[in-house]
């Protein structure tokens, strides 16, 4: 400030009134500010871009949908903090339009490292109570258990200008074996590796358990791990982790293809799975062959509501070839990829105690709906704590 102007500023200070404490001129040149006591702290308000994402009304396969609103909060908000909010369900197959709000329940929150206070908030659909889970909520049907740990193996293929990454523009590249892991541009090509890689780094700074990637069998094919403790949290992970996937692919003019069987089952080419790891609390601390066997056994009897969950087109997939069991038969064994579920060499040297790896969940299926499923398949079987249900 220049002197002149602190002379001024110090001349109108001394004018003050005993009776008014302040002058108009005191406001004008801000001397109250300058010379009062500081009292009150101000709490600075940043503009957070909230992206909801939800789960749409198409079947057999649901779409991953989104929408932004801006909010202020003085830090990166919690999830309580966040609000409910309404959406036109009569342009996602979730109501009809002349009843057409659908409301937004958050359940889960993850930083977007790509946007200025960017927030990706997984939610619920729920009906205009705001209270009753609506039909197409995969998620409101899962068993609630702290105790159940889900990993995810997800498949898929980069698809661009409707052929898988890669592949000619007529025929087929060379046959499987060496893309697998595989290193070099005949087998990865020149673009793939960077959208893995980036992906995997947006996962990893939005917290989500991204837990690794790798080429797959198939030309353009690759796959990502992620899990999560709780019977809930892994599916959320899964969804925002294919959100992120999907919207990166964008700016590369490249397509996301979940499809468990895109080229067919009539090719010598592999389908994508999800294969899905799970485990409980009594699964890992007690136990034991007796109660593996009536686990199976009830993995047996309910195979058909399983399949019925694990995604569509699984007919094309579940063959009996590329490392599957068939849609109709159910089995188990070790170490073999050829089962409806394999065993784990740790599980059984561990007194059949740990995880168990169920292989027929497609690429396409809902997490919600496979965690859900497999969890109340696993109900269905007594233990000494609950006794016989």
């Amino acid at each position: 400030m220049a002197a002149s102007k602190i002379l001024a500023v110090w001349h109108l200070s001394c004018l003050k009134s005993k009776d008014t404490g302040s002058t108009k001129s005191d406001e004008a040149f801000g001397v109250s500010s300058l010379f009062e006591p500081i009292t009150k702290t101000t709490i600075h308000m940043a503009k957070y871009k909230l992206e909801y994402l939800w789960l749409d009304g198409y079947e057999p396969v649901a779409n991953i949908r989104g929408k932004t609103q801006v909010k202020e909060f003085a830090s990166f908000p919690k999830l309580e903090q966040l609000p409910m909010w309404g959406f036109d369900g009569s342009s996602t197959r979730q109501a009809e339009g002349r009843t057409s709000d659908c409301m937004l329940k958050p359940v889960a929150v993850y930083p977007d490292t790509t946007k200025k206070n960017g927030v990706l908030v997984m939610c619920e659909v729920m009906m205009p109570d705001c209270k009753t889970p609506h039909p197409s909520n995969g998620r409101a049907t899962i068993p609630d258990d702290p105790g159940a740990w889900f990993g995810f193996e997800q498949e898929y293929f980069l698809y661009k200008d409707g052929k898988p990454l890669g592949f000619p523009s007529s025929g087929f590249p060379y046959p499987q074996g060496e893309y697998y892991t595989g290193v070099g541009y005949k087998n990865v090509g020149c673009i793939a590796r960077e959208i893995v890689d980036t992906h995997l780094d947006l996962c990893l700074d939005a917290g989500i358990n991204h837990e690794g990637i790798n080429a797959e069998v198939a030309k353009g094919q690759w796959e990502f791990q992620i899990f999560g403790k709780g019977s809930k949290n892994a599916a959320d992970q899964v969804w925002v982790a294919r959100y992120l996937l999907m919207r990166l692919c964008e700016k590369y003019g490249v397509d996301v293809e979940w499809h468990c069987k895109p080229l067919g089952k009539d090719v010598d080419w592999n389908g994508s799975g999800m294969h899905s790891n799970f485990s409980t609390t009594y699964m890992r601390e007690i136990g034991g062959k007796d109660y593996f066997e009536a686990l199976m056994a009830a993995f047996d009897k309910y195979k058909n509501e399983h399949i019925a969950v694990y995604g569509p087109d699984n007919h094309l997939r579940l063959t009996g070839l590329h490392e599957t069991q068939s849609i109709d038969k159910f089995n188990y064994g070790v170490a073999n990829r050829g089962a409806s579920v394999r065993v784990p060499h740790s599980f059984v040297n561990n007194g059949y105690k740990g995880y168990l790896e169920d292989r027929r969940p497609n690429s396409q299926g809902d997490p919600y709906k496979i965690a859900g499923r497999i969890l109340q398949t696993i109900n269905t079987v007594p233990t000494p704590k609950k006794g016989k249900k």
